[in-house]
């Protein structure tokens, strides 16, 4: 997995609260923009009450999420819903817009996504010296830091989309993969400074930009954050150390096949998954830049002419994918991503038209990780050791209704125990 680019700012329009830090609020459209001629502003009602800001006033707790869904259990003989996480790795907004892009995506497809943010999206280039990596000198990162404009463009993206009931985990800071320093050769200590400097540079983006008036982040970050993917899928060991002893929920920094999770060190293993991969015999990791390094390789704009045919690979690949947990075991569905127009644009195409096809189809729900953890600690236990006893497409043979009956299935007749045949 690739690091993800620095962002580039494009122009944003600021969005303005009050002129003191007591004022800020949240517009009626949850962009922090007043509404026009209200005069100064008082402090807007959150989604549930009064905001009570929190440090610096970058964040601030504003009650519960909205338009996050009751999770209920399976009732006996219930079959469970498919889920479908979509989620993306160092999510900010910069000239592409790609973040607003696939949030105005996802609200027409009746879908929730996971945005997993970059520390450093949040720190100004000339405050990059705060940034202080595991295992490298002050002030490096592997992909650069913002800068105000970026900044402010971010910053408006998440409050909607958390407003409208996706999730923010974190991409950590740096991102760095390989040898000399990299996340895999991180300690959990380690792990945990930079878990610590990842909230930080969230929880004050006021202070280091200077941008005191701005409208805050509608949640606290501490409670906020409950999962993450590490960099390159490296150095998992001991990042779900550092994260259990953390409090966090979740871990997608693995590789799985399509089969329902289980809880490793008290973290639900929502890792990604393999999926058919088109035209080839084995099968692909269910993420954009997987699919490119086996397209075009490290050349991020590989051959133009085969853009569409590769696109089309990661699309097809993907149905084939859901199609066959909708049709077997039901198992989530986990899809990686970055805010990336790698070979022009074609996997965001490939997700956008996934995103299309699957979000609205029966008994289907695209969830942040957020609610699928939610979901799944809801359950039974019983429950969800069975269906980790279905193996990737595979249904069970005697339908839902009897596999996740309440009741022992009836021995068959003829076996000891058998009721006794009339004649």
């Amino acid at each position: 997995m690739a690091a993800t680019r620095r962002i580039t700012a494009g122009t944003v329009v600021t969005a303005v609260c009050a002129v003191s830090l007591a004022g800020c609020g949240i517009g009626a459209d949850g962009s922090g923009r007043q509404s026009p001629g209200a005069g100064k502003a008082k402090p807007a009602p959150g989604p549930q009450g009064a905001v009570r800001l929190i440090g610096d006033g970058s964040t601030a707790y504003t009650g519960a999420q909205p338009h996050l869904p009751e999770p209920e259990r399976l009732k006996p003989g219930e079959k469970p819903p498919q889920f479908v996480v979509f989620s993306w790795d160092g999510a900010g907004e910069d000239s592409q817009k790609l973040f607003s892009h696939f949030r105005t995506v996802a609200k027409e497809n009746n879908a929730t996504m996971t945005y997993f943010l970059s520390g450093v999206y949040m720190l100004p280039e000339e405050k990059r010296d705060l940034y202080r990596p595991p295992q490298h000198s002050p002030g490096r990162s592997d992909i650069g830091f913002n800068d105000a404009e970026g900044i402010a463009a971010t910053v408006e993206q998440l409050r909607l989309a958390w407003l409208e009931g996706n999730e923010i985990g974190t991409h950590f800071n740096g991102h760095f993969c390989g040898p000399d320093g990299g996340v895999g050769e991180w300690s959990v200590a380690e792990w945990k400074d930079e878990i610590a400097q990842a909230k930080s540079f969230v929880k004050a983006w006021k202070t280091h930009t200077g941008m005191k008036n701005e409208a805050p982040l509608p949640f606290d970050y501490d409670k906020e954050l409950i999962g993450a993917r590490t960099p390159c899928l490296e150095g998992r060991e001991n990042f779900t150390k550092a994260a259990s002893e953390l409090g966090f929920r979740y871990d997608t920094s693995g590789v799985n096949n399509q089969v329902w999770p289980q809880k490793e060190r008290g973290l639900w293993d929502l890792s990604l998954q393999l999926v058919p991969f088109p035209g080839h015999s084995f099968e692909q990791l269910a993420m954009d830049y997987n699919f490119m390094v086996n397209q075009s390789g490290t050349a991020t704009q590989g051959d133009p002419a085969k853009h569409g045919l590769w696109g089309d690979q990661m699309r097809d690949g993907l149905l084939a994918g859901f199609r066959r947990a909708y049709e077997g075991n039901r198992a989530p569905l986990i899809i990686g991503n970055h805010f990336e127009s790698w070979n022009g644009g074609t996997y965001m195409r490939a997700v956008e038209e996934t995103v299309e096809a699957v979000c609205t189809e029966p008994e289907v729900r695209c969830v942040s990780f957020r609610q699928l953890a939610d979901w799944l600690d809801a359950q039974d236990p019983r429950t969800l050791e069975k269906l980790r006893t279905l193996k990737v497409g595979e249904s069970p043979a005697q339908g839902w209704e009897s596999f996740l009956s309440a009741a022992p299935a009836p021995a068959p007749k003829g076996v000891p125990g058998a009721p006794a045949a009339k004649g």
